[in-house]
């Protein structure tokens, strides 16, 4: 009979060193990022989570529904930002 503390042993092998190497090659901070219309997509996810949140207040997902306004207001925010910038 054992009555010690018990040890877990980790049975995971750890990976070879350059296991990952494969990852680095995808995509590079020095790689140029396609341009996108910033304020067109806010407001395409603005509407989207707005959208979202009323469907789940006429639910009754009080909860969700809430979740969702504030990710919609996140992007009202960040629409507003970008009038006031131009």
């Amino acid at each position: 009979m054992h009555n010690g503390p018990r040890t877990i042993m980790n049975t995971r092998q750890s990976k070879p060193p350059g296991q990952f190497n494969g990852r680095s090659k995808r995509w590079t901070p020095s790689t140029p990022r396609p341009e996108t219309n910033g304020s067109q997509n806010a407001k395409r996810s603005y509407e989207r989570y707005l959208a979202l949140a009323q469907e789940e207040a006429r639910s009754g997902n009080v909860v969700g529904a809430e979740n969702y306004y504030q990710h919609a207001e996140h992007y009202f925010r960040l629409m507003s930002s970008n009038r006031e910038s131009t």
